[in-house]
């Protein structure tokens, strides 16, 4: 895939940490999942993060969205927010969104209806559908439709969308609900090569506007994302900067991409 050619369509918001770990330990039977991770992002940044199986990826995202309490450590969003004293819905409430690497819509709804459900803050979709949209809600799902390209697929039922495109939506579900800060588990999992490409587009468009921290195993597209990638190892990081720097480091060869 090619490098993102494209500028940036604004400067990032306002520079200030938006996500902060340190010394995070999450212990699981005595194999430590998290091992004294530290980790910082700041806000409108895009965060790559990459490594083996095991590398503790998936529980830094459930730390962070309250699923996983850590056992040591400090978790903070917006500099001063401690996420370890929130459960997982506060944490959402906060504009923490997490999409997992399988795509959850409702199948059997079209693609305005999942809008308009993610809009009105309800699961109950027969409840939330005979409710009225506001001015403010509809203009907010006609500005998401056209931020994930979809508006030409918005009656179509999400059943009946591709794999990407059901990814796509899932995003425009979250931001909708105003998510300022974005987990994505390998967004671009089981995608044709032409809908990995628009997934990039889509999240270079989100930068600055949103935070996001995207795991990924695809070099591809991580490299396509240009953006700063932080390598995990056994809990920790092992590496950090741009992509050439970490494909380059003998470390991050030897334990992810020599394998």
């Amino acid at each position: 895939m090619r490098p993102l050619q494209w500028q940036e369509g604004g400067r990032p918001m306002a520079d200030a940490t938006h996500l902060y770990l340190d010394n995070v330990t999450v212990s699981f039977d005595g194999f430590k999942a998290l091992n004294a991770l530290s980790l910082t992002v700041e806000k409108g940044e895009l965060r790559s993060i990459i490594g083996p199986n095991g590398a503790g990826k998936t529980t830094m995202m459930d730390v962070v969205t309250g699923k996983t309490r850590p056992d040591t450590g400090t978790v903070r969003f917006d500099d001063h927010l401690d996420l370890t004293r929130l459960d997982e819905p506060a944490i959402a409430l906060l504009g923490i969104g997490r999409k997992f690497q399988k795509p959850t819509v409702f199948e059997n709804l079209t693609v305005f209806e999942n809008l308009e459900l993610a809009a009105k803050g309800n699961r109950n979709a027969v409840a939330c559908l005979f409710a009225r949209l506001s001015g403010a809600q509809r203009a907010a799902i006609e500005e998401t439709l056209e931020t994930i390209r979809l508006g030409d697929r918005r009656h179509a039922l999400g059943g009946g969308l591709s794999h990407g495109q059901k990814q796509w939506l899932e995003i425009g579900m979250l931001l909708i609900q105003d998510a300022e800060l974005l987990l994505l588990d390998e967004p671009v999992a089981g995608m044709t090569d032409a809908e990995t490409e628009q997934t990039a587009e889509l999240i270079y468009r989100l930068k600055g506007k949103h935070t996001l921290v995207v795991v990924e195993h695809d070099m591809a597209f991580v490299r396509a994302l240009g953006a700063k990638v932080t390598v995990l190892h056994e809990g920790s990081v092992l590496a950090e900067g741009s992509i050439d720097r970490v494909q380059s480091d003998a470390r991050v060869i030897e334990v992810y991409l020599g394998r």
